[in-house]
């Protein structure tokens, strides 16, 4: 199942750490909740709002290209409860009618996560290999610095 971004999915709070929660959606996929986008209200502590093997409703807000999944519980509430406060008894059909009419009789395309597509080293131009070879150092530098504070036993801020 591809996660769409925008969309809201039932979920299992599967871990919560010092910045946000892991979520298993329903379907398929897990994804993190940010400490930030658990409440609308000041978060100091994650397990004051939410406990493992708790359902909730998570809204997908980001995917980025390495397929990490970023959720949000205010934005599901929020939204559902916008919804439900604007269109109370709005048919689905006529709500796809009217957005039909809208695009001139196409379905929009929702907003599907893809993998980056890689294009053969032998149709790079010079300029898009010095680019790739700059993103892996500046990653692989990253990672390397990571692992080494993390022997060290130092955090980085």
């Amino acid at each position: 199942m591809q996660l769409e971004i925008g969309k809201i999915y039932n979920g299992k709070v599967k871990g919560i750490t010092q910045y946000g929660a892991f979520v298993d959606i329903e379907g398929g996929g897990t994804g993190m909740v940010h400490i930030s986008e658990i409440a609308n209200t000041y978060v100091s502590e994650i397990r004051d709002h939410l406990t493992e093997d708790q359902e909730v409703k998570v809204k997908v807000i980001g995917i980025n290209e390495n397929g990490k999944v970023s959720l949000s519980i205010k934005k599901a509430v929020e939204n559902s409860e916008e919804t439900a406060q604007r269109h109370p008894r709005r048919n689905d059909r006529n709500d796809r009618n009217e957005r039909n009419d809208r695009n001139g009789g196409q379905r929009p395309r929702p907003n599907v996560w893809e993998p980056k597509k890689t294009v053969p080293q032998s149709e790079m131009t010079f300029e898009d290999m010095m680019s790739h070879f700059k993103q892996t150092s500046e990653e692989r530098i990253g990672d390397l610095k990571r692992s080494t504070d993390r022997k060290n036993g130092t955090r980085r801020k």
